[in-house]
């Protein structure tokens, strides 16, 4: 059983791009590159000669610190990358859909949009702390459900779906549906990583980020990793070259031992925050709500939503406004201690004058 079937007619026949062939201490003239090596920049690499069309050495460091086997991950720019290319691989225009909870990431939709594929919304609810509801979803599936995805810390509620209820969903699905499991929150929970369960459903497709945890979003890297002929098939898809030598390389040297280690650091500093600011918020009068959250971020509702995000811009603290899809809910993102300390100072000036 595979979901490869479920690819377009045309995915499944394409061929991969034939680049010119890379070969270490040889003289490369076989792909029309300038011969003079660019003095910006101090790289291990040259940066007159192309990049790898796969980058090797850094998708097997990746598939090693995720958990899987290096045929079954494709190295992306990003996570939002690879949302693209399991939309496009698997979804014809005007003919598939792809399922979302809502609410959840707007780049799911987007994608969608993009290639002309229906969506299908599964609406999760607040007085639930948005549990994703998987019943809700496999009935709303239909004959044209081609992609499913679920975000998982879900972004902007921080929800985590449990393993036993993806599992259901994973085994009803079955060759239907490639089942999307976007993780890139995922390392601010107590929950493991989905991506040990690949060998058992061919239709799972997990998406991993280096923007969240390890602080890296400037560099737009990412992966998604499925079965290995899945993976074969989106690589077909992704343009080649897709990795820029100098982010190849400062991905590789994030993935140190010693980087490695300063970014969990980080994760348990900004765990520990979020349960700090949760905390505080709570004690305002104009706070309504603080959900849990699995992330690093915490969606809370306001009684002014709008007065709130307008107060804390003049304090040169910005939030993410959410009142268009959740009645006065703000996502905030947790920072450093200084950082949430402003944001803290912010809202005392407006309790201040709600006293007033």
């Amino acid at each position: 059983m595979s979901i490869v079937k479920l690819a377009r007619p045309e995915i499944q026949a394409l061929h991969a791009y034939d680049a010119a062939e890379q070969v270490d201490d040889t003289i490369r003239l076989n792909a029309n590159e300038s011969p003079r090596r660019c003095s910006i920049g101090n790289f291990r690499r040259p940066l007159n000669r192309y990049p790898e069309v796969r980058p090797q050495r850094l998708q097997r460091a990746l598939a090693e610190h995720f958990g899987c086997r290096s045929d079954q991950l494709l190295v992306t720019r990003g996570s939002s990358e690879a949302i693209d290319l399991a939309i496009r691989t698997f979804c014809r225009a005007g003919q598939d859909s792809v399922l979302v909870t809502a609410p959840s990431f707007s780049m799911y939709r987007h994608y969608a949009e993009v290639q002309g594929a229906r969506l299908i919304e599964v609406q999760s609810d607040a007085a639930q702390d948005f549990a994703i509801d998987v019943d809700a979803i496999l009935e709303a599936c239909n004959e044209t459900t081609r992609v499913i995805f679920v975000c998982s810390p879900n972004n902007p509620t921080g929800t985590t779906l449990p393993r036993a209820a993806l599992e259901h969903l994973l085994e009803q699905r079955g060759d239907d549906s490639a089942v999307v499991v976007d993780e890139a929150y995922v390392e601010f929970g107590e929950h493991a990583s989905v991506i040990e369960l690949l060998d058992r459903y061919s239709n799972l497709l997990v998406l991993r980020t280096l923007s969240k945890a390890l602080g890296f979003a400037g560099a737009r890297c990412g992966a998604v990793a499925g079965q290995a002929d899945v993976v074969r098939m989106l690589s077909a898809v992704q343009a080649p070259y897709a990795l820029a030598t100098p982010v190849v390389e400062c991905v590789e040297d994030a993935l140190q031992d010693e980087q490695l280690e300063l970014a969990r650091q980080t994760v348990l500093e900004i765990s520990s925050e979020r349960d700090r600011l949760a905390e505080a918020l709570t004690q305002y009068g104009f706070v309504l709500k603080v959900w849990p959250s699995d992330a690093n971020f915490l969606l809370v509702r306001f009684a002014d939503a709008k007065r709130i995000v307008r107060r804390c811009a003049e304090q040169k603290v910005l939030l993410r406004d959410f009142t268009g899809e959740l009645d006065n809910c703000i996502r905030i993102s947790v920072g450093s201690r200084e950082d949430n300390d402003q944001l803290l100072r912010a809202l005392n000036t407006l309790e201040v004058a709600s006293d007033d």
